[in-house]
């Protein structure tokens, strides 16, 4: 059978490879795409999306508890942890169907099985029905990541957990460990813990969050222990003993291991690139870390093949794939003009309770750059819109170049806030400066107000606290 040929072939069908394949396909590009399980990839079949209708219930239920406090009356409160779970499925299923609506309007051809890279410009489709040669100048693999699994604190589905396994649970824990203070691993001990599992949190660096502002960091800390929440920071989890119906954590602390037992153990300590069985090694593609080693292009250093996404390495986050995925198509189409993204403009957001958002340089990171800084902060309980909706546990930090005013990072923690960083990503964008910032009317009462006032802060101008 002769082997069919494409302008480009997508391997991956997540958030960076289907719409890659979308814009190749406005374009003008014949395109393929391959995808082994499911379209839209773990982000919105087993993350992003899921996770986030899961947090939702959560929130919801979180609300009618403080009923009383808005003047309201609610009793006997309770939920139904598998409607909450088939109601996160549904959403991820509806948008699952969504992704195989679009690739076929834009007429995107789609093979549904296991891709392998025999030879440069050449992918090889194990289907249900056979195998599938298909030939293309342009490929781009997009094959996203899984959890990482430390020797010892394996997951088996049924005491240890992955993200998959805490998504759609057999059960309720009653006394949780969660092993990682990332994204994952505390959205998951948030949404838990919400729901009354006795939470501890296990983080091996010196904060949670580590990757945010250290104040942030702090204060999130603070608001997960009024929670209930138990935080343990420079802690590892040296061992996992196993035995009926709990698992008992060697935790080592300063130099000593204690052991405690819990019912349920998530496990969130990062993720692995998906480069096993493609044919890499044989085409020379670099690889550090289970990452594909690329350029700012997203390209490997073999003529025609790009890799975006996860499988590229950090930031591991479904939007700056869908950028690479849109870079990479204007880039085997021809398009003039495309640009690199810088991986400092791409805004990070945790949608515990409280929610984090941020995007730039932290103040720490500023400093160690060089930057002469001016700082500003302004907090939720001096926002009327946040009073009003009874959330007034939260702050936005801003960090300045004292020389030029350039917008080095923006940090939030506090209701709304993975909505409002964007104000700033699009801020820094557009090379705006502080002078633009307090310039700008922003609208009453509206916790985007917040944003204003913190940078006037950072110039001694602030009007509300």
């Amino acid at each position: 059978m002769a082997a069919k040929s494409f302008d480009m072939i997508v391997i991956g069908a997540g958030p960076g490879g289907y719409v890659a394949a979308i814009r190749g396909a406005q374009l003008g590009l014949n395109v393929a795409i391959v995808e082994r399980e499911h379209m839209g990839g773990i982000c919105l079949n087993w993350g992003c999306i899921p996770t986030k209708a899961m947090l939702r219930s959560s929130e919801v239920f979180h609300l009618m508890h403080r009923a009383k406090e808005f003047g309201l009356k609610a009793e006997g409160i309770d939920y139904d942890l598998e409607a909450v779970v088939a109601r996160s499925r549904g959403v991820a299923k509806q948008l699952n169907g969504g992704v195989g609506h679009l690739l076929k309007k834009n007429k995107v051809t789609t093979f549904m099985g296991t891709a392998t890279i025999p030879a440069k410009g050449k992918v090889s489709v194990k289907t249900e029905k056979g195998t599938e040669e298909l030939t293309s100048k342009n490929i781009i693999l997009a094959t996203g990541a899984r959890a990482r699994e430390l020797p010892g604190l394996e997951a088996d589905g049924e005491l240890v957990w992955t993200y998959k396994h805490a998504l759609t649970p057999s059960r309720m824990p009653k006394k949780l460990l969660v092993i990682g203070s990332g994204a994952i691993g505390i959205e998951f001990a948030s949404f838990y813990n919400t729901l009354g599992a006795d939470t501890t949190v296990v983080e091996v660096m010196d904060r949670i969050l580590p990757v945010e502002d250290a104040e942030i960091s702090g204060f999130a800390k603070k608001a997960f222990e009024k929670q209930g929440m138990k935080i343990r920071e420079k802690t590892m989890v040296k061992k996992l003993d196993r035995s009926v119906g709990k698992v008992t954590a060697h935790i080592e602390q300063d130099g000593k291991v204690t052991k405690e037992d819990f019912d349920t153990v998530i496990s969130a300590v990062g993720i692995v690139g998906n480069t096993e069985d493609l044919g890499l090694d044989a085409l020379g593609v670099k690889i550090d870390r289970t990452h594909v080693v690329t350029d700012e292009f997203c390209r490997t250093g073999v003529d025609g093949l790009y890799a975006i996404g996860d499988i590229a390495g950090a930031p591991w986050l479904a939007h700056k794939a869908s950028h690479e995925g849109v870079m990479v198509a204007e880039l085997v189409a021809g398009k003039n003009n495309v640009h690199p993204i810088k991986p400092e403009s791409i805004a990070g957001c945790t949608y515990c309770h409280p929610q984090v958002a941020s995007v730039g340089l932290t103040e720490a990171k500023a400093k160690e750059r060089g930057f002469e800084i001016k700082v500003g902060h302004f907090p939720f309980i001096g926002n009327g819109k946040a009073i009003a909706l009874g959330e007034p546990e939260g702050m936005v930090k801003t960090v300045f170049d004292a020389k030029t005013g350039e917008l080095l990072g923006a940090h939030m923690i506090g209701a709304e806030v993975t909505e409002m960083i964007q104000g700033y990503v699009v801020g820094q964008k557009l090379e705006t400066t502080e002078e633009d910032l307090m310039e700008t009317v922003f609208p009453h009462p509206t916790l985007s107000e917040m944003m204003h006032e913190s940078v006037l802060d950072a110039y001694d101008r602030a009007i509300h606290f």
